[in-house]
């Protein structure tokens, strides 16, 4: 009967282990009152979003103005 009490005791310290790390997973990914992972993921998708279409607006903007000397 001991035994089996101190292997509960042994199973139910890892189990807590386990919780307190799954609850700062779960912090971290969705932020508690701080942007989360998934928000900063969706942050960094769309300021790239945003750099892509500034590069191929600068891109064309050169290109036509080189095309335009080059006809001249």
């Amino acid at each position: 009967m001991e035994q089996c009490n101190i292997e509960q005791e042994h199973c139910q310290k890892q189990f807590d282990l386990l919780f307190d790390k799954l609850d700062k997973l779960d912090s971290a990914i969705r932020g508690n009152g701080k942007p989360g992972i998934t928000v900063r993921l969706d942050r960094l998708e769309q300021s790239t979003k945003i750099y892509t279409r500034i590069i191929w607006v600068l891109l064309g903007a050169a290109l036509t103005a080189l095309i335009q000397y080059l006809l001249r």
